[in-house]
Parts: structure tokens; sequence; C-alpha cells
């Protein structure tokens, strides 16, 4: 089965591919001929993974997913969300966005947050979402080299390591992204014609 993935984001590639490993072929942007950054106007995870998915297949014609995903400190008034990417300006950059995080929550004793991802696919039949939670902590300083964003400072429930000390199998069985992947090939493998 191939499909489009409508992201130009080489991290959350390389996570989604690991993820669904045998279970489809992933065509990327670049090989379908779209190399424009896709579009994101909206405030909700839900809407811009729509956004770029719809504008994807409207392009191409081709069943396609996107996945629109970040993390939300509760102490913050659930900053940085949907913003998560460019949380501290342009251009996109993790170093600065964790700086400014931890900037943020200096004092804060509420240091509770979660990662959020949702997928939204959209072939000839339907439009179908996929949603993924992961609950934790902001740790005090980033730890660890391995994964993108905000691993470096995500304690997820039930760890002491990081997101970006975890193993990535261990990491891609709990996080958000693995729990909407998950459902999304689920959803692929029961049957349904794309």
């Amino acid at each position: 089965m191939k499909l489009l993935f409508a992201s130009n984001n080489h991290n959350k590639l390389k996570e989604i591919q690991k993820l669904i490993e045998g279970n489809m072929e992933i065509i990327t942007l670049k090989e379908a001929g779209i190399f424009e950054e896709l579009p994101e106007p909206f405030h909700t995870f839900k809407e811009n993974a729509w956004s770029k998915a719809s504008y994807a297949a409207s392009k191409t014609g081709l069943p396609c997913f996107a996945e629109d995903s970040g993390i939300i400190a509760n102490g913050l008034g659930n900053e940085p969300g949907v913003f998560s990417a460019r949380y501290a300006g342009e251009p996109a950059d993790d170093e600065r966005n964790n700086a400014k995080l931890l900037s943020r929550l200096r004092g804060n004793a509420d240091r509770s947050a979660y990662y959020q991802a949702t997928i939204c696919f959209i072939s000839a039949e339907e439009i179908v979402y996929f949603e993924g939670r992961c609950p934790g902590v902001i740790a005090e300083e980033p730890r660890g080299t391995g994964g993108f964003g905000y691993d470096p400072l995500f304690l997820p429930d039930g760890y002491k390591q990081t997101f970006a000390e975890l193993p990535i199998g261990i990491k891609n069985s709990i996080s958000h992204r693995g729990k909407a992947v998950t459902a999304f090939i689920d959803f692929l493998n029961s049957g349904k014609q794309l």
C-alpha cells in the first residue's frame, strides 16, 4: 500500500517510517512533486492536520495523511500547543524552543505536560482522524541526545528518562505519535478500501 505523507519534517518522516515498517510504503512530498511549505493556519492540531492532508491530496489525487503535533504545558495555559515548532519564532529551532519553554516555566509549580498528535487521513472515500496523547512532566533541564523537538525536556509518566534518553523502541511504544500511528495502521489493516 502506498500513501503520501504530507510533511516536510524529516524527523517526523523517519519516526513514522520506523513505526509503520512493513505495513505500507510512504511517498514523500518531494517524490510527489510538492516542494512548497504546507499551510498550517489553524489553532487546533486536527484542523492543521486536515489542512496539510487536504492540500497534498488536492495537488496529487493520492490517498494521503498528515500529522500535526506538539507539547502542551498545563501550567502555561496550554502553551506552546499548535505553535510548538515555532514557539521561539522563525526560523523554527528546537534549542531555542526548549530554552523558551524552560524560561516560561521558571518558578512555576505546575510542570505537568502532555504531547498530543493528530493524524488526518484523506482518501477518495473518506476523511478519518487518529489521535494519540502521552502525559508527563517538563524536566528542569534538557537531557539526552535522541529524538527531536521537546524530547530532551519531556519525562513521560512512569519513566525517569526523557524521550531523548529512552531507547527508540520504548519511546515509540508510549509516545503520542506512536499511539496515533498504531490506531492509523489498525484502521488501514481493517480491510478498508482506499
